[in-house]
């Protein structure tokens, strides 16, 4: 909502800012909002697409009336085209619906939305076709809101003073209706009262109307906005600089925040700046202010902004060609010194050269004695890889000895005892078949719990004596894993099947068909078992079971 006192103010009274000094904290605080900007403008647009969808989901005339006007109330302050073509279907829809007060308010609407943007002849004949008979209070304090408006839009931009009086004594009345109509609290009552109290150069009472007002809205909204810009006007007529640059920054960041096209508090601050000197932050501040108004589609604003904008560019062009100036300035004054440092280092080049001489003859005799030192250190590192080398072989050796001795004797055991086991067996199926229990014996012969029970036993076997031998390889195992992906067996002294195909690669049996005839496994679920596992290794994978073979072996020191 933009008022015409308030254009009056900003723009006839300029200079008195410039004579203080810019508040950097808050003019920093303007340039992220406005390096954010575009993620203010997706949040109004994202409203805005969830209100467009419910207005294309609802069916009932009356909550689709509802959902148009917030749409139009979205887009008032975004884009004007948009607005006004809301504006229009809630027009459509006050007459589906038979209202003569929502006709009414619409029109009115209508009418306010075309002379804010210099439609003033629409807005003249939008009011002259209302018929005010018979509608409500707050009908009727719209439509007057829009005459109001109106005729205080014609009368700025009249050059005619007859008119201009006409036009002011039409505003006037019409303000006098609204204030009898609409309720206190109405921003424009606010607003209007405030601006007479602030011309009669009452700033107390100003302010306390500006306090009062500000309780009806919430900080940091698009009405937010308008409040503080007023409060920035009162505190401007009464002389304070902190309080009136607070307050205009104030607006300005509510403004940007709520993704605002149609500013009026940006550019009023870069005029300022203007003022001050600071033409670099006035002119990306003028820039930003005239894109937005290019978006939001008022020629009105563009108006006001473009002579702003001119004079910013000239004095900005102005300051590029002092600072070109200046360039050429420092570029002949480093030209100069580097004719300087031509001759400074022509002088050293010619003491260098002596120095070479002397420097190249100690060279010689350094390389000399460097050489005689790197064939001492090859050697000396050809002697210390040849021990850890043999420590390696010695290590390997010890370790496969280990494993022969332990197996050996576990082997012997397990014969003998497979020996022992086959001959019960073998007594027990003779003893059956004496007594012709073929059946027990067909039984015995189709079952899979001895095969089991005995591969269940050699894993036991296996486990324990694979352990006594490496009693640390899980945790050694499980450090190669991420912390996620490590094996922890569910019984102590025991190795899950994962663990038990690792530790088969530890002992050197790392042919997956091997690993699978001495499990009991298909080959394609081995290959699968070491492939998921080395997925989980730390570092590379391909190094992992290279890794796995090397647990438990003694530290060579190499």
């Amino acid at each position: 909502m933009r008022h015409l006192f308030i254009l009056l103010a900003v723009l006839m009274s300029p200079t008195l800012f410039a004579q203080y000094q810019l508040p950097l904290q808050k003019l920093e605080e303007i340039d992220r909002a406005i390096a954010n900007s575009s993620e203010y403008v997706t949040k109004r647009e994202a409203r805005i697409t969830e209100a467009r969808k419910t207005f294309v989901e609802v069916k009932d005339t009356s909550a689709k009336y509802e959902t148009v006007l917030q749409l139009y109330d979205l887009y008032r302050p975004f884009v004007s085209d948009s607005a006004i073509f809301f504006l229009r279907e809630a027009i459509r829809l006050a007459d589906i619906m038979g209202d003569a007060s929502e006709k009414v308010r619409c029109r009115s609407m209508m009418a306010l939305r075309c002379s804010n943007i210099g439609m003033y002849d629409e807005a003249i004949a939008i009011l002259d076709s209302i018929q005010t008979a018979g509608i409500s209070q707050q009908a009727l304090g719209e439509y007057y809101r829009a005459r109001n408006n109106v005729y205080n839009e014609l009368a700025y931009y009249t050059r005619l003073d007859n008119m201009r009086e006409a036009y002011y004594k039409e505003a006037g009345k019409y303000e006098a209706l609204m204030y009898e109509t609409l309720p206190p609290d109405d921003p424009d009552c606010f607003a209007h009262r405030e601006l007479s109290l602030n011309a009669k150069g009452d700033l107390k009472a100003a302010l306390k109307v500006n306090d009062e007002w500000m309780t009806t809205v919430e900080k940091g909204s698009h009405p937010y906005a308008l409040v503080t810009l007023y409060r920035y006007l009162d505190y401007k007529a009464m002389g304070d600089s902190v309080q009136m640059m607070n307050w205009l920054c104030e607006s300005v960041l509510a403004d940007v925040r709520n993704g605002v096209m149609d500013q009026g508090s940006m550019w009023e601050l870069a005029n300022q700046l203007l003022l001050l000197n600071d033409i670099d932050r006035a002119y990306r501040y003028i820039s930003y202010t005239s894109d937005c108004a290019g978006r939001y589609g008022s020629r009105q604003r563009q108006w006001q902004i473009s002579p702003l904008l001119n004079e910013i560019a000239k004095n900005y062009k102005a300051k590029s060609e002092h600072t070109t100036k200046q360039l050429w300035l420092l570029i002949a004054a480093i030209s100069l010194l580097f004719v300087l440092l031509l001759g400074v280092l022509f002088f050293l080049n010619r003491r260098n050269r002596q120095l070479a001489v002397a420097r190249n003859a100690l060279h010689d005799t350094n390389a000399k004695l460097a050489a005689l030192n790197n064939e001492l250190k090859e050697a000396n590192q050809q002697l210390s890889t040849t021990n850890g080398q043999l420590a390696v072989v010695n290590s390997k050796l010890k370790d496969a000895n280990n494993v022969k001795d332990e197996y050996i004797g576990r082997f012997l055991s397990l014969c003998a005892q497979y020996v022992d086991k086959l001959d019960s067996y073998r007594k027990m199926v003779n003893k059956k078949m004496k007594k012709n229990e073929l059946a027990d014996v067909l039984q015995l012969s189709r079952s899979t719990e001895l095969k089991e029970r005995e591969i269940e036993e050699l894993n036991q076997n296996f486990d324990s004596a694979f352990l006594h031998l490496f009693p640390n390889f899980v945790d050694d195992f499980n450090a190669l894993l991420m912390p996620d992906l490590q094996i922890h067996p569910k019984e102590k002294d025991r190795l899950s099947t994962d663990l038990r195909i690792f530790a088969l690669i530890r002992l050197g049996i790392d042919d997956s068909s091997k690993i699978a005839e001495f499990l009991h496994y298909s080959v394609n679920t081995i290959y699968n078992y070491r492939a998921r596992i080395k997925n989980g290794a730390i570092g590379n994978r391909e190094q992992f079971e290279r890794k796995v073979k090397e647990i438990g072996m003694p530290d060579t020191g190499t």
